[in-house]
């Protein structure tokens, strides 16, 4: 007899505090740490790392309101959990690039963005957006506040909360 497995996605308003589990080789047993409870008790746009592989980060970032303009001398990508975010973007003026091509994770655009616009992209729940090395970009949610997953480097406005977010017992 298989056994039967149900899918339970949350939201910012409607979630269930995950749990640890341990590993056993099989993916429904990893470890989760919940994006929904940790953007619950953020300030909109705090970037929590919420995951770690080495300089590799997943943040959960509050959507609400409109962002501060972001660049990265990599790329990123955002992914929306919940609600919807306009993200715009602007390729960077040579004087507002990242200095550092090494420097890892998101820096603020010093002043507004210069350079020629390249759009923006509407994404809703389950949308991925890439955010492009150089480029400033721009969150922008309408409405109730959302959810963003980003992945990228670890960096100078990466939040780290371990001792709020792990469970302990």
């Amino acid at each position: 007899m298989t056994a039967a497995y149900q899918t339970r996605f949350g939201s910012l308003k409607n979630y269930q505090k995950g749990h640890v589990e341990p590993i056993a080789d099989d993916v429904r047993h990893y470890a989760f740490s919940n994006c929904f409870d940790i953007a619950s008790k953020s300030k909109p746009y705090e970037k929590v790392v919420f995951g770690q592989n080495q300089i590799y980060v997943l943040e959960t970032l509050r959507a609400e309101g409109s962002s501060p303009w972001y660049t990265s001398a990599h790329d990123e990508f955002a992914l929306v959990m919940d609600g919807e975010v306009e993200i715009h973007l602007v390729k960077l003026d040579p004087s507002q690039v990242v200095a550092d091509a090494e420097k890892n994770g998101a820096v603020l655009v010093k002043g507004e963005p210069k350079g020629p616009k390249m759009g923006w992209m509407k994404l809703s729940r389950g949308h991925q957006g890439l955010l492009p090395k150089n480029t400033a970009y721009q969150f922008r949610s309408a409405g109730e506040p959302g959810v963003i997953v980003l992945q990228t480097c670890k960096g100078d406005l990466s939040v780290e909360k371990w001792a709020d977010i792990c469970q302990t017992h």
